[in-house]
């Protein structure tokens, strides 16, 4: 990484310590922030989950890239020399993009959640590369790997998994990795994300109903029918219940964020009336 200059935001926890310091032996300048964990401000307005310092860091010392980790170092997401982010969908796409040319990725297959982006599914299927959808959580993108062999999976949230060297996320190697893609490729971090082009998404939360009903409503499979008539293979819907709470989670991705945000809000609008809980 001789050359690269990268902020890291350690969160102020696990990888404080180890996370910059396996960077710098790599040969990357470091510029380490929120590595100071004093055991109550682990992930405390920074992290993976709170970016806005890492992007100002990354400005402000001119840096190539800026990574991110949450407070138990499973997480990995980025930010390019520009201040843009750079989230799992992204890096999940860079490192699948490296490991085909290589011939290292098993069955040329990369495994990634219901929820990765559709611009994510577009790039992979532009560079080859074949897509397995799981449902969400890092535990079902493990399995799914186990089951058939592959060697990389993860999601938007940046948990990342490369079998070949760990049997779970692990933020540290996939900076590492990420960064290992930048400087063999002579590219910015940049112009590597670009390969994947997100579609706006939007997300509503629809409450007070009932969960379990949505598989037999047909109210709601014509709602979605027309709504995909209407995206017509520009974008998807995904409707998804809660595992623990009386939620439906819809989920539209489209062209424009106004015509995601008109669709979530009609589908929305027809699982509160039809599913709700007396």
């Amino acid at each position: 990484l001789a050359g690269l200059r990268v902020v890291v935001d350690c969160a102020n926890g696990a990888a404080s310590g180890i996370g910059p310091e396996v960077l710098r032996r790599a040969g990357a300048e470091v510029i380490a922030i929120h590595a100071s964990p004093d055991g109550i401000n682990i992930n405390e307005g920074c992290g993976s989950t709170h970016m806005a310092d890492l992007t100002h860091a990354v400005m402000e010392h001119k840096a190539h890239a800026g990574i991110a980790h949450d407070g138990d170092a499973d997480r990995c997401l980025a930010v390019d020399g520009n201040g843009v982010l750079v989230d799992g969908d992204h890096i999940l796409a860079i490192l699948a993009t490296a490991m085909s040319q290589s011939g290292a990725l098993a069955g040329n297959t990369v495994v990634a959640t219901v929820m990765a982006n559709l611009g994510f599914k577009i790039a992979m299927q532009a560079e080859g590369i074949n897509v397995v959808e799981t449902g969400v959580g890092d535990r079902y993108v493990l399995e799914a790997m186990r089951a058939d062999a592959y060697v990389l999976g993860g999601e938007q949230s940046g948990h990342v998994v490369m079998s070949e060297y760990a049997t779970t996320g692990d933020g540290v190697l996939t900076a590492l990795h990420l960064l290992a893609e930048v400087a063999r490729s002579g590219r910015s971090l940049a112009d590597l994300a670009n390969a994947v082009t997100k579609l706006p998404q939007v997300l509503i939360n629809v409450k007070g109903v009932d969960r379990r009903a949505l598989s037999t409503s047909a109210e709601v499979a014509d709602a979605v029918s027309r709504a995909q008539a209407l995206l017509d293979g520009t974008g998807r819907v995904l409707l998804r219940p809660s595992g623990t709470e009386p939620v439906i989670r819809v989920m539209v991705e489209a062209p424009t964020q106004e015509l995601a945000a008109e669709v979530a809000a009609d589908l929305a609008a027809v699982v509160s009336a039809s599913l709700a809980i007396d």
